[in-house]
């Protein structure tokens, strides 16, 4: 019989992983028909089966309480959607702020259909006692960090450490060109508020930066050409043009290996930042309210993810009102100016690149699901 998978992704690194899993999937079982929602990849691999919707990615409190009517419709839309296609299996991949609320829903709902979770939520981060409820509504957890498998099978969950994702994508992106010891990269994140909120404070760290050090050169990274004109605009509003800062679209990873040092909004470039072995610190800034709820939720001592698996500040953490231009610019100095300090780091971030283990995440993850669907 032929297995029906309906897929969801809520933003463009889920797509990504997604349409990386949908490529495995096929490879392994050539009669596998996919339904969902996801991005521009895994619509091309979808075709008419998918709705696009990963560009309506939010983050924070108040900007999901604002678009909470559009949410809801996509919500309903998508259980509605399951209850017509009857799939065989439901494959979460990452957005666990939608995607768990929906695997609740139908697992109420219709309880025959098999849910995987794909790229296991950070609950560890901010709330473990969920894992036991989990537990009760889906089947199988596809966790990326070695360290959460034991949490979630402590649980009951049947769990499978697949390894990151990560290893692969990046490995096909090295260029293998030397750094421009003159270059810092700055990367305010790749959504519309991050950027708001982080690149004003990268420009004045970079300005204060440059009146020490004169030879200085720096390049921002936008993750679109419509955040490539706001972060423009931001450099006009501060006095400045693309002479002091370049700014380049879907650069990120070339950057990462160029530049001699760099300033990285929290989040999954942090973590790919470490890949390339780039001298970074971490910055993050959000709303007040947000950032109040948030640290009454967060149970580590850590944001960035190379700390998080160092299990210690190994680059340095510049959070909300620690987030000022005049420590950034301090610290983007001594990593420019002490080779000692970068090389330091960057065995650092090696070592904790090491430890997410091999290649071959989309695989292990397709084996793993179809062993689950195959054993039913």
């Amino acid at each position: 019989m032929i297995k029906k998978l309906y897929l969801i992704a809520g933003e463009a690194s889920g797509d990504a992983r997604g349409a990386e899993l949908m490529r495995a999937l096929k490879e392994r079982e050539h009669s596998l028909e996919f339904y969902g929602a996801g991005g521009r990849e895994m619509r091309a691999l979808g075709g008419e089966h998918f709705e696009d919707w990963a560009d309506e990615a939010v983050v924070g409190l108040w900007d999901v309480l604002k678009k909470y009517g559009y949410f809801k419709r996509q919500f309903d839309r998508m259980l509605e959607d399951i209850r017509r296609i009857q799939p065989t299996a439901l494959v979460l991949i990452d957005y666990p702020g939608f995607n768990l609320r929906l695997a609740r829903a139908v697992k109420a709902k219709m309880p025959h259909i098999r849910i995987i979770d794909y790229i296991s939520p950070q609950v560890w981060a901010w709330n473990r006692g969920r894992i036991p409820k989990m537990a009760k509504y889906l089947d199988l957890m596809l966790c990326i960090f070695p360290f959460e498998e034991p949490l979630y099978e402590e649980s009951g969950l049947h769990t499978v450490y697949v390894g990151h994702p990560m290893l692969d994508s990046l490995e096909e992106k090295r260029t293998g060109g030397a750094r421009d010891q003159r270059l810092v990269g700055l990367f305010p994140g790749s959504r519309e508020k991050e950027v708001r909120k982080i690149f004003p404070v990268m420009i004045e760290a970079a300005q204060r930066a440059r009146s020490v050090r004169g030879d200085l050169q720096f390049e921002a990274s936008a993750a679109s050409h419509q955040l490539a004109d706001r972060m423009l605009a931001m450099l006009k509003q501060s006095g400045e043009n693309e002479e002091f800062c370049a700014v380049s679209v879907r650069s990120s990873h070339q950057l990462m290996q160029h530049a001699v040092a760099g300033i990285v909004c929290s989040g999954t470039a942090t973590l790919e930042a470490a890949f390339f072995g780039l001298p970074l610190c971490i910055v993050y800034k959000v709303a007040p309210l947000t950032w109040i709820v948030g640290k009454q939720l967060v149970k580590v001592p850590y944001l960035g993810m190379p700390n998080v698996l160092a299990k210690r500040e190994i680059a340095r953490e510049f959070l909300q009102s620690d987030a000022t231009p005049e420590a950034l610019s301090q610290e983007i100095l001594r990593l420019v100016n002490d080779p000692y300090a970068r090389e330091a780091l960057q065995c650092e971030l090696l070592a904790v690149i090491g430890s997410l283990g091999d290649r071959g995440a989309a695989k292990r993850a397709s084996k793993a699901i179809l062993d689950e669907l195959y054993g039913m």
